[in-house]
Order: structure tokens, then C-alpha cells, then sequence
């Protein structure tokens, strides 16, 4: 795969050939999680939303060459969200009574209070973010130092207060918060270069 990430809508295109192994790798990175999380959300068991998120993406695979952009017709993340949600609502009906699931008022409340699909759209929104958060992290580290990145870190994503962080690496408060601050431009600035391309899938 080239250095620069392919866009949402490019990556669409490209999972559409079957050999195109990255596309499917990068395509998998980024909407397995998503669906696991949806189906765990919903009281679905650790095996079986992993078992859910590789039927969805089976059929995807299988339903993806007759998928072509058109704004007009909705977004694929209208698609994929009504996939899952009903391929969760079908697992919750088949699953045998013995299985702990949540019990059948669960199912009930799932089939008698259908989520709507801005809603729905809403999770898969969110998540996606998510995973390119995630991404856009891994890809822009490199381009910073150890004590740097663990500043970021330390302080934005396990929230730990800047005071005990600099003593921690043994910087100051004010490189602290000059790492920090280097950082999350630069993460800015990579999630608005890929996020415009999420927006139109």
C-alpha cells in the first residue's frame, strides 16, 4: 500500500476487486470494530458479535460490487448501519433461550423500540471517527519523539493532569502542554484531510 491512506470513497472502489488484499485489510481495520461494537452495545457475547462482525463482512464482500456512490441514493454508512442493526435483531430472535444475552425483554425492547436509522447512522458516524482517530494516530507518531507522544497521551487520551505528567517524565509543565498542543494540531490537521472523505460515503 502507498504512503498516503486512501479516501473512504476510493477504498469503497478498490474493496470492489476481490484481490485487492490491503483494501480489504484497511476496509476490515476500520468497520470490524465498528460493528463489534454495535452488537456488544446491544448485549451480544464477546464470540458472537466477533462471529457478527465476520458474517456482516462477508456480505459485504459478497454485495459490494453492486455498490456505486450516488449521494442520492444514501450513504454507505446508511447501508452498513441497517445492516448490522438487522443482523443483530435476527441473532437476538435465533439465539437459543439457554444463552445469556440479556433475556428476552432485550429482544423485546429491540424489536418494539427499533432504533431509528439516524440514530443508528449516528453510532457508525461515530465509531468511524473513532477508528480514524485511531489511524491518524499510528500514522503521524512516528513524526514525534517518545517523551513527546507520551505527553499527548498521558494527558489527552488517558487524562492524566499535566502537573503529574511532567513530573512523571520529568519535563515541565509547560513542555507538557507544548507537546500536547503540537500534537493535537498535527492530529487536526490529518483527520480534516481524511474526514471530508468519511462525510460523503
Amino acid at each position: 500500500m502507498h504512503g498516503i491512506p486512501d479516501t473512504q470513497a476510493s477504498l469503497l472502489i478498490r474493496v470492489k476487486d476481490p484481490l485487492d488484499r490491503d483494501a480489504w485489510l484497511e476496509f476490515s481495520d476500520i468497520y470490524r470494530p465498528v460493528i463489534y461494537r454495535m452488537a456488544r452495545r446491544r448485549g451480544l457475547q464477546d464470540a458472537d458479535a466477533q462471529d457478527l462482525a465476520q458474517t456482516i463482512l462477508a456480505s459485504v464482500a459478497a454485495k459490494v460490487g453492486d455498490w456505486q456512490h450516488d449521494p442520492k441514493r444514501g450513504r454507505f454508512r446508511s447501508w452498513l448501519a441497517r445492516v448490522t442493526r438487522n443482523a443483530i435483531v435476527d441473532h437476538l430472535r435465533r439465539v437459543r433461550p439457554d444463552r445469556a444475552t440479556g433475556g428476552s425483554s432485550l429482544i423485546q425492547r429491540l424489536l418494539q423500540h427499533p432504533e431509528s436509522e439516524v440514530t443508528t447512522q449516528a453510532e457508525i458516524r461515530r465509531e468511524q471517527r473513532r477508528q480514524l482517530f485511531r489511524r491518524v494516530a499510528e500514522e503521524i507518531r512516528p513524526e514525534f519523539e517518545e517523551a513527546t507522544w507520551a505527553a499527548f497521551w498521558m494527558t489527552s487520551v488517558d487524562l492524566s493532569a499535566v502537573v503529574d505528567v511532567a513530573e512523571k517524565l520529568d519535563r515541565t509543565v509547560g513542555s507538557v502542554y507544548a507537546a500536547r498542543s503540537r500534537i493535537m494540531r498535527r492530529l487536526r490537521e490529518r483527520v480534516a484531510e481524511r474526514e471530508a472523505d468519511f462525510d460523503d460515503c
